[in-house]
């Protein structure tokens, strides 16, 4: 890593520790800066800057930014920053799903019985689904068929089989739209 006169930083696999040492005391507390106005917290915003740079040591054998590295560190703080920030809000979500929840709900009886109720509204929807929307969903999320397979062993376009998943899964969310904080609560459990 180098830190030409012009001011463009040029990361690369080419330079030490002690050049990426130099990368990081100049861009930290602007990057901070940069984080904290998205997370609006100081040890968060510190968090997220220094997992990027975690990463960028992390990947330095790959890693060769000819442009401007200064825009891949604010680009990179802000995906960051996003990441954070969409897991914060499903964080959030659960929390306020769980403590909505009856205390029957603590029970893995009542669990399972959830289960089986969630189960058997799926296979429901499923089973409502047109023929060929049905084969081609079965096709794709339990034969863990690729969108090109299925194609062509029902011999039809590509686009077709888009258009159908897409069309089933749109029904299903429809149909099973108050059972996602259980699949949600399910899927986080796993």
């Amino acid at each position: 890593m180098a830190i030409p006169s012009a001011g463009n930083l040029i990361l690369s696999t080419d330079h030490g520790p002690l050049e990426f040492e130099a990368v990081f005391k100049t861009h930290f507390k602007n990057l901070h800066a940069y984080a904290f106005t998205m997370v609006k917290d100081e040890s968060t915003a510190e968090e997220m800057v220094q997992n990027v740079f975690c990463k960028l040591w992390e990947k330095r054998e790959k890693l060769d930014i000819r442009n401007s590295a200064t825009a891949y560190l604010y680009r990179a703080v802000y995906n960051e920053c996003l990441n954070h920030l969409k897991h914060r809000k499903v964080k959030a979500a659960y929390v306020a799903y769980a403590s909505t929840r009856p205390a029957s709900d603590n029970n893995p009886a009542s669990g399972k019985i959830q289960l089986n109720e969630l189960e058997s509204r799926l296979n429901a929807a499923i089973n409502e689904l047109p023929e060929q929307c049905r084969t081609i969903f079965q096709m794709s999320r339990f034969q863990e068929l690729r969108y090109q397979e299925i194609a062509d062993s029902l011999g039809l376009s590509i686009k077709t089989v888009e258009n159908q998943m897409g069309k089933a899964l749109r029904v299903l969310r429809e149909k099973l739209v108050e059972y996602l904080p259980l699949l949600l609560l399910t899927l986080l459990n796993l």
